[in-house]
């Protein structure tokens, strides 16, 4: 049986080989599925190589554009035009992918069908690469249909072939890309908004139909191992690279239509050295933060959305002792430790009428029974801030994140509803820092605005008494130390230390931090296993202060 649609383009594509006349007829879609599992081309797979076959992408600026910036996200195949539109005087962002001729584009959906039926895997083919078992499979289709194509519409047949199947559809650029903070789709054909690292928000030229939306938020769902229905159209779940999705199916909650926003996460955390590097700290600050987490006073970061609170959590959480015990406690998973004695819990919704929802509260009552030494809860936000408070005053050293704009603010949150944490418990949180996302110049930046100390309740008045450790010089851009600190001294008094021994401490891991920046030290598997090393051996890890990497255990 001849393909019309290969008959109809055969003098408009030159390029494609057309099925000679005696041509055998296409099997069944179950014949075929046979046929593809025992089968297996010997013939290598040869890869798309850009510097060779050169770039698939056709880019055209339309006239009303101006180019500002451009760059590749996967080489060849997704570029990134960010222009400045003459119309509307605002800056967009412009993807261009491979552009397909209509045979082309008729090929592909016809292997997106047959796929389907043929997409039936040996017990050989479990473990082989995915994307070159998905390119073998297409191509057994391909001898099946009695066609040959050459090289560049291979390479882009290729490209969509793994987008969509293994990817994330239109928005696997948008994935890929490390600029980008945050996804936002609002509904059927509007364009899709991005928070871009340089540019802030930002229009796209994406944007999907009332289909192919259902079919991507039903994708993101089901990848995230969440389901959503018309009867459950809501969902916050987290994506398999650790980005938190928050999605709304159809019209029933959202009028426009299908929604969902992606906030994209690092495949590794934020390290202090990257921190210091951003500016968001100083190595002052982040000597003060070891100190208070090597000697198990607990803190809260607190600040505005977007203002860097888990990331600054997650940071300074790898200044923790090597073999303690830790549990973290959260709604997504976000925290990520280089830690061996780590228990990660998240929350979990019922999964059926009799099933039990299991929340934060419940996850910090089950973890003070495992006698952790530190706990991490991402964010307090109900009931839990109670048990939280219990646990701080019970001993525990425990890190958490909350939105407020201030420290006033903060205690006045944690005393009302829906929080209720009494006053008097409020003395066992010993640190609070405070973060912002404000302008240096024309940039966004992330700083810590201050760093203070709970010292207690004044008994004339009830109020509590806080100290400024740290504060920030928005003109000079500075985190400033005031030279008073109750958690310095309660360290010298326990360790029965001089002032200018602690003095000396504080200077030796100052010079570490340093070495560390100097030596482009960052990632965060070698910064913890210094910062552990330290534990074991500091006089071996200052020994090899020119060189780090030797000192790694």
């Amino acid at each position: 049986m001849e393909l019309p649609f290969l008959k109809k383009k055969k003098q408009e594509e030159p390029r494609i080989l057309t099925p000679p006349p005696d041509a055998r007829p296409m099997a069944a879609p179950k014949e075929r599925g046979r046929l593809l599992a025992r089968t297996k081309p010997e013939a290598p797979i040869v890869e798309y190589d850009p510097s060779v076959h050169g770039s698939l992408v056709d880019r055209v600026l339309p006239e009303e554009y101006d180019m500002i910036e451009q760059y590749w996200v996967d080489e060849g195949c997704s570029q990134v035009n960010i222009v400045f539109n003459r119309r509307t005087k605002q800056e967009e962002y412009i993807l261009y992918e491979p552009t397909l001729t209509p045979f082309e584009y008729e090929l592909i959906e016809r292997v997106f069908e047959d796929l389907r039926d043929v997409l039936i895997l040996t017990d050989a083919e479990i473990d082989e690469d995915k994307r070159i078992l998905l390119f073998r499979k297409m191509e057994g289709l391909f001898e099946e249909y009695g066609i040959e194509l050459e090289p560049i519409p291979l390479f882009k047949l290729r490209y969509f072939l793994i987008r969509n199947f293994i990817g994330w559809s239109r928005i696997e650029p948008l994935m890929k890309d490390p600029n980008i903070e945050d996804i936002s789709c609002d509904g059927n054909e509007v364009p899709i908004f991005l928070y871009h690292r340089k540019f802030r928000n930002i229009r796209t030229n994406i944007r999907f139909d009332e289909e192919a939306l259902i079919s991507l938020a039903i994708k993101l769902a089901q990848r995230s191992g969440k389901h959503v229905s018309i009867g459950n159209p809501m969902i916050d779940a987290t994506l398999p690279d650790g980005s938190r999705l928050q999605l709304t199916l159809g019209k029933e909650v959202t009028t426009r239509g299908t929604s969902f926003t992606i906030r994209k996460f690092r495949e590794e955390p934020f390290t202090p050295i990257e921190l210091m590097e951003h500016h968001t700290f100083n190595p002052e600050a982040l000597v003060y933060f070891w100190f208070a987490i090597e000697n198990n006073k607990s803190l809260i970061f607190i600040g505005g959305t977007a203002s860097g609170k888990t990331t600054s959590l997650n940071a300074v959480s790898l200044f923790i002792t090597p073999l303690a015990k830790v549990i973290s406690i959260e709604d997504t998973r976000e925290v990520t430790l280089y830690h061996d004695n780590w228990i990660a819990s998240v929350t979990r919704e019922s999964v059926a009428e009799a099933g039990a929802t299991i929340d934060m509260f419940a996850l910090l009552k089950s973890a003070m029974r495992q006698r952790p030494e530190y706990i991490l809860v991402g964010e307090v936000r109900g009931k839990e801030a109670q048990t939280l408070f219990q646990a701080m005053n019970t001993g525990h050293t425990t890190f958490s994140t909350m939105h407020a704009g201030s420290v006033d603010a903060a205690i006045h949150r944690l005393e009302s509803e829906p929080l209720n944490v009494p006053r008097n418990m409020l003395q066992a949180l010993n640190i609070i820092s405070i973060q912002a996302l404000i302008y240096q110049g024309t940039a966004r930046v992330r700083r810590c605005q201050e760093i203070v100390e709970v010292i207690g309740i004044d008994p004339s008045t009830g109020n509590l008494r806080v100290n400024n450790v740290f504060t920030y010089d928005p003109v000079r851009d500075l985190l400033n130390y005031t030279g008073r600190s109750q958690v310095y001294a309660s360290i010298t008094e326990k360790r029965g230390w001089t002032r200018e021994q602690l003095d000396a401490e504080i200077e030796v891991r100052k010079r570490l931090l340093i070495a560390m920046h100097e030596q482009r030290i960052r990632d965060y598997k070698s910064v913890s296993r210094i910062f552990q090393s330290y534990y074991i051996d500091a006089g071996s890890v200052m020994d090899h202060l020119d060189d780090l990497r030797q000192a790694i255990v």
